[in-house]
Order: C-alpha cells, then sequence, then structure tokens
C-alpha cells in the first residue's frame, strides 16, 4: 500500500470543489442530485469546476437519475453522451456503475460505456454495494480496466462495514483501488485506513451555510410534497477536509516509521544468517 493517503470529495457544486481543493482534497467527485445519491451535473458546473480546479483532480459521475442501476436503452445512450461531454471538458476521470436485473455487474454495457472514456480514469460507484456477489463483481470489474471502486462494504456505512472492504482490498492485491466512502470523517477515516489496508477515501464534508436571503415566503416549498430547506445549503467544508488529512498524515507517518523499523530488521535478520553462513564455510 502507498505510505501516501488520499481524499476524495462528493462535491455538489462548484463552490465545494473549490472550498475541497482549498483543503488539500486530492480529487473531487462532482455530483448534482445529493439527495439521489449523485446524478450528472450540467454542462456549464463541469466546465466552471475544470477551470477553477488547477491542483485537484475532477471525476465527474455519470448517472442520468436516482434510483437504481439497471438503466433503460435511452439511458444508456445518455450516459454515452454525457462521458463524451466531460472528456471533452478536460475532466480526469468519471464515475458510474451498472447492473442487470439480477444484481450483477452489466458487463456488455460496462464495456459500451467504457468505449467512450478515453483516457480518462474510470471509478465503479456504490452501484457495487448492490452486487449479489461482490467477490464474483470485483472481479468483473477488474477485467474491464476500471482503476478504483467506490464501496461501503456493502453496509449504511463504510465504518460497519470494514470487514468485507478488508477482504475486497486482500482479494483485489493491487489490482484495482478499494475506496470506501459513506459515512467517512475525521473521526473514523484513520481505523477505516488502519483496519481494511486501503488508501484512498471519500467522503462529502460538508456543512450547513445559511442563505443570504431576506424576504422568504414559508408557505411554499420547492419540493412539493417532500421538505426541503430552501435557505438552508450543504457546502464542503475546509476544516472537516484539513482534519481528515492530518488524521491520514498522522497513520501515513506510522506506516513510514513501521516500514522502516521492519526493514531494519530485516536487515539485522539478513546479515546474521550470512554471519551463520560463513561459519559453516569455516566448518567444512
Amino acid at each position: 500500500m502507498s505510505n501516501k493517503s488520499k481524499i476524495e470529495i462528493c462535491a455538489n457544486s462548484v463552490e465545494s470543489a473549490v472550498k475541497a481543493q482549498q483543503a488539500g482534497a486530492y480529487r473531487v467527485e462532482l455530483c448534482a442530485g445529493i439527495p439521489e445519491g449523485g446524478t450528472t451535473p450540467s454542462f456549464g458546473e463541469i466546465r466552471m469546476a475544470r477551470q477553477l480546479l488547477s491542483q485537484t483532480k475532477l471525476h465527474v459521475i455519470i448517472r442520468p437519475r436516482g434510483g437504481d442501476f439497471l438503466y433503460s436503452p435511452i439511458e444508456q445512450e445518455i450516459m454515452l453522451h454525457d462521458i463524451k461531454v466531460a472528456r471533452q471538458l478536460g475532466a480526469d476521470g468519471v464515475v458510474f456503475g451498472c447492473l442487470t436485473a439480477e444484481g450483477n455487474v452489466d458487463v456488455p454495457l460496462m464495456k459500451k460505456l467504457m468505449n467512450a472514456v478515453g483516457e480518462m480514469s474510470v471509478t465503479f460507484h456504490r452501484a457495487f454495494d448492490m452486487c449479489n456477489n461482490p467477490k464474483e463483481a470485483l472481479e468483473q470489474i477488474i477485467s474491464l480496466g476500471i482503476h478504483r471502486i467506490l464501496t461501503s462494504g456493502q453496509e449504511a456505512t463504510a465504518e460497519q462495514g470494514i470487514p468485507l472492504l478488508k477482504e475486497l482490498t486482500e482479494q483485489a492485491d493491487g489490482r484495482i483501488i478499494i475506496m470506501p466512502g459513506c459515512g467517512v470523517n475525521a473521526g473514523n477515516i484513520r481505523k477505516i485506513a488502519e483496519q481494511t489496508g486501503t488508501s484512498e477515501f471519500h467522503f462529502s464534508g460538508r456543512s450547513t451555510v445559511e442563505s443570504g436571503m431576506i424576504y422568504r415566503n414559508a408557505k411554499i416549498s420547492m419540493g412539493g410534497t417532500v421538505k426541503i430547506e430552501e435557505y438552508l445549503k450543504e457546502v464542503t467544508d475546509p476544516d472537516k477536509v484539513k482534519a481528515a488529512l492530518s488524521e491520514l498524515a498522522l497513520k501515513d507517518e506510522n506506516d513510514k516509521v513501521l516500514e522502516k523499523k521492519n526493514k531494519s530488521l530485516n536487515s539485522k535478520k539478513a546479515k546474521k544468517n550470512d554471519e551463520w553462513d560463513d561459519d559453516e564455510d569455516d566448518n567444512v
């Protein structure tokens, strides 16, 4: 495992993406429709993010709607167009995942989408957590040439999913990155890292910000029957990102110390073995 851990921020806006960059995030996953689990952002959103992110990599989720990951022929075409737009706008990567009705990876559709990706990096998103056989799905995803899997270990949170995350990381054996996500924060990121052996992590790190609106009509909700807080918004909080990075830095430093100690012990052991070999030669 790399001694340098990385954080990907799930950015719900260009504003969040910029704040993630300010905090030192390695990468952002730009999404719209966060209450639905993330949907494809607009052309303008992607373009502005690309213009403003100079140090942080930009990945774009390709998901035409909320809900399940079984896509109709029309939705598949939409995804192809969105991948091409992301590529044309200079995204570093795209994030998508497709399943069959039986809960397997839709390999033919994934291959079709992968053919449109070009040189961009690809993450198979949390559709993985809806697969009926995660270990079989892992091998299929590796065979597709995908770079990483975002997963909570098929549990409600990544912390609860630590056992499967560890198993997947061991099974992957460096062939693909297993990236824990969902419920990751500064309070548990180090635990997840140490117990799973993973080095990339996905979380939002958002805080609530009050709207600047003075006049407010409390009788109307733009969400209709779904209650939406129109006068509050969630924005990535640089302090939360920095706190998580600090926890990972401590973990990485401990890894370096342990690695150095193990090298020293192995060196001493090898030297001792050489001395024993010399003694045996003298007795011949």
